[in-house]
């Protein structure tokens, strides 16, 4: 079930606490993270790492246009 839910997801949130991650799982997250993310941000991996009191709006910014976000 959770490789279906990959599948039809364009972007995994990890983790909690002070820091979350947000793997982007197609083209169409990571060209929206590339046009509305600062350059300046940190990355681990292949995941963004976000602040827990960002990740909310990030989230919501996603899905606003159109993005799938699990």
């Amino acid at each position: 079930m959770q490789n279906e839910l990959k599948q039809i997801a364009d972007a995994e949130v990890s983790g909690g606490g002070t820091i979350f991650l947000v793997r982007p799982l197609t083209d169409a997250a990571r060209e929206w993270i590339e046009e509305n993310v600062s350059n300046e941000s940190q990355w681990f991996g292949q995941s963004l790492a976000v602040e827990h009191r960002y990740v909310g709006d990030l989230i919501t910014g996603m899905q606003a246009d159109g993005l799938t976000v699990i």
